[in-house]
């Protein structure tokens, strides 16, 4: 599975990189914040998201502290996606957050 730092992540928005991040965190945990630029689909809803995502995309997916993300990295890899493991999840995230709905 492909990873990446929360630090390196942080350094491609900053550069103006167009990435997709994916936060699969639950509700209850992105309304005490999200990273701006992500979408929302917590790991529950992610089978039934396969739509949301395309396969000519690459996609950073992150959670409170690296578990479920590997599980949603690790499903959608299964099923053909290009997807990034964000490693230590929002925990370990120092960039700009927003509060979530």
């Amino acid at each position: 599975m492909k990873s990446i730092t929360t630090k390196q992540l942080e350094e491609a928005i900053k550069n103006g990189e167009h990435v997709n991040i994916i936060d699969v965190r639950e509700n209850e945990e992105v309304a005490e914040g999200i990273i701006p630029s992500a979408e929302h689909i917590s790991l529950g809803n992610i089978p039934h998201a396969l739509d949301y995502f395309n396969k000519d995309e690459h996609y950073y997916i992150i959670c409170r502290s690296g578990g479920r993300s590997a599980a949603a990295c690790e499903f959608l890899t299964e099923n053909g996606y290009n997807v990034t493991n964000v490693e230590g999840g929002m925990l370990a995230w120092e960039g700009e957050t927003i509060k979530g709905k």
